[in-house]
């Protein structure tokens, strides 16, 4: 089928346009520098500190038409919407991205899930805003509903694979080369298990109910387990995407050996896991319900990025037992000192900054620049590899110029120059 009958001639323009300045910028001498400067932090060996920005409130980025999409088919527009973004930010608050000289075009495939969907009312303060508060109504209350997990059925779509691919070549023939791309995965099953219980209803069950979680969690481990096996049959793994939760993940030490790129496995793979809602529990329960389980699922992968939201300072020694773990987030609520003393030289310390000093009225450059270079100097004093990963950003208050203010503090202070400390033995 002629890619006419789908895109319009303007349409096609659009897409071309966007991959030309794509293109032209993916092939930029900067690109290998930034590479090679993620590749060393990765293998713990920091050049400098890293920064990247993601996670953005782009109804409040949209002035002056540069995120405005032409396209309507709903599969190039999204591919449009994704190369717009990528421009804007390159444009805007480039950071530390780096931008492949291969477009990705995904695989199509569905999946049918875990067995549960949110069941849940929304509040929002900005209509145009996808950040919107929820209460979840819990769905896991007996024996009965846990039989409701399931391994997800996930089928891929060859036609409809075939078609994008055909389409793509003749978009893209002649200005870039691009790539079907399968899928990164992560495992962050307490997130799950909020949106299909609630958050307080899981903390109660935690307490009176212990047996009927460790249920919850024998039951939903075992399923992951599964969907991991049905992507690697299929070969919808990807071994190529350059991040994970936010972060570059260059490293040599993926692939590893008898990799085949028709049929990624796990082991080439990187992955992510978090337990936010365990910002609430001790370090002995976050043990007992969160790491003796998902140490089988990380077990399977090539390298772990863990933790999101909740602070893991005080239980640095936990996440040392996971395998595979490159990079341990450090969140707005961490003991960064603790944090960093902890964690040595031994893995990437990936501190998020604080969205918050970006929403208030008026922004304290001073409190933002204070904070990073905190961070710096502690990490500095402990030889700790070090990037700062500013996301979860809900709303500038409408001023993008924030954004771009942040990305320029944030390259001048990881281009300072610090001394570094003695090498110390590892902790490992």
């Amino acid at each position: 089928m002629s890619i006419a009958t789908r895109l319009t001639q303007s349409e096609q323009a659009v897409l071309r346009d966007l991959a030309t300045q794509y293109a032209a910028l993916a092939a930029l001498p900067v690109q290998a520098e930034k590479r090679r400067l993620w590749l060393a932090l990765n293998e713990l060996q920091m050049v400098r500190p890293m920064f990247a920005i993601d996670q953005l409130p782009w109804h409040e980025l949209s002035a002056g038409g540069e995120l405005d999409l032409k396209v309507q088919e709903p599969f190039w527009r999204g591919i449009e919407r994704d190369l717009r973004r990528m421009l804007y930010k390159w444009r805007h608050f480039p950071a530390d991205m780096v931008l492949e000289p291969v477009l990705a075009v995904p695989k199509a495939f569905s999946s049918t899930g875990y067995g549960f969907k949110a069941d849940e009312n929304t509040a929002a303060l900005d209509q145009n805003n996808d950040v919107v508060g929820h209460a979840y109504h819990n769905q896991i209350r007996t024996e009965a509903d846990i039989a409701r997990f399931q391994v997800p059925e996930i089928r891929l779509d060859p036609d409809e694979t075939a078609r994008r691919e055909a389409e793509a070549h003749q978009l893209f023939d002649g200005i870039m080369p691009f790539r079907l791309s399968g899928v990164v995965t992560g495992f962050a099953l307490w997130d799950r298990l909020a949106e299909w219980m609630s958050p307080e209803d899981i903390l109660y069950d935690l307490v009176d109910r212990p047996e009927f979680i460790h249920a919850i969690m024998e039951k939903f481990t075992d399923v992951a387990l599964g969907y991991i096996d049905r992507l690697e049959e299929l070969g919808l793994l990807d071994a190529t995407d350059n991040l994970i939760h936010c972060s570059y993940n260059y490293t040599r030490e993926l692939p590893q050996p008898g990799f085949n790129p028709e049929k990624p496995r796990a082991a080439d793979c990187w992955t992510m896991g978090m337990a936010q809602i365990f910002s609430t529990v001790s370090p002995a329960m976050h043990e007992a319900f969160e790491t003796d389980y998902v140490r089988r699922i990380f077990a399977r992968f090539g390298k772990v990025y863990y933790g999101c939201c909740e602070p893991l300072h005080d239980r640095i020694e936990l996440v040392r037992t996971l395998p595979n773990v490159r990079k341990i987030s450090c969140s707005p609520w961490c003991d960064v000192a603790v944090a960093a003393r902890k964690i040595g030289r031994d893995y990437v310390l990936s501190r998020k900054p604080s969205p918050a000093f970006l929403a208030t009225e008026t922004v304290d450059w001073a409190a933002v620049s204070a904070d990073l270079r905190e961070t710096r100097r502690l990490c500095a004093a402990t030889g700790t590899p070090l990037e700062y990963i500013l996301k979860d950003i809900s709303t500038v208050r409408y001023q993008p110029q924030r954004l771009t203010d942040w990305n320029s503090l944030a390259a001048e202070i990881v281009a300072e120059k610090l001394t570094a400390p003695a090498a110390t033995a590892s902790h490992a």
